[in-house]
């Protein structure tokens, strides 16, 4: 299965590769993702901090995959855990997957309770609509108050997130970044890397698509 990423935002050179290196690293055999900056010029803010933010990055989004060239594609995947552009795919030339859909999904039918951590209040509020038109049953997410520097900063971010469910005793704990390297878990609940979970759900539909089960 090759896949077609954008970013929701702006990168740069420097933090594109960065995030291809996770891609490569977590994409199990069967799964391949080519992780394109959509760019200023096409429209993407340079981080999401804010509700238009959010709204321009979906439309970014979204306008990147209806100009891409789809050959040698079997689907679109944006990078990015709020899954822009997913209602609106219809017109697509290839499927839109979403790593927010995949994984919570996946994690919410597990029986155990499901929590969500995000940087922002406006990463937060989108999550939890995305969550509820999923039908996942979640609390409301938790917001770190976290800039955007911090997303490449994984011993911050993790000592952050650990402080913020530091109260809970089980469960899962959705990382609402799909660029965030999450520390192992120790005792409480487990802190779950989204992009990870669904690669590796994508990697079973390859095998199973190819005939292995």
């Amino acid at each position: 299965m090759r896949i077609l990423a954008y970013t929701p935002i702006a990168v740069g050179e420097q933090e594109l590769a960065r995030r291809q290196a996770r891609y490569a690293e977590h994409s199990p055999a069967g799964v391949e993702v080519e992780l394109r900056d959509i760019g200023p010029d096409g429209g993407a803010p340079s981080a999401l901090d804010t509700p238009e933010d959010v709204a321009a990055s979906e439309r970014a989004v979204l306008r990147a995959f209806t100009d891409a060239d789809p050959s040698g594609f079997d689907a679109f995947l944006p990078d990015c855990v709020l899954d822009p552009g997913i209602d609106d795919q219809e017109d697509l030339a290839r499927p839109l997957l979403g790593i927010g859909r995949l994984t919570g999904s996946f994690l919410a039918s597990q029986g155990t309770p499901l929590y969500s951590v995000a940087r922002n209040e406006a990463i937060a509020a989108e999550l939890d609509r995305r969550f509820a038109s999923y039908g996942v049953a979640a609390p409301a997410t938790r917001v770190l108050d976290l800039g955007f520097d911090v997303i490449a900063d994984d011993r911050v971010w993790n000592e952050t997130v650990s402080r913020s469910v530091a109260d809970l005793d089980e469960g899962f704990v959705f990382n609402a970044c799909s660029a965030v390297d999450v520390a192992a878990s120790g005792a409480g609940p487990v802190l779950v890397d989204p992009t990870a979970t669904a690669l590796r759900l994508l990697g079973l539909r390859a095998a199973l698509e190819g005939g292995v089960a």
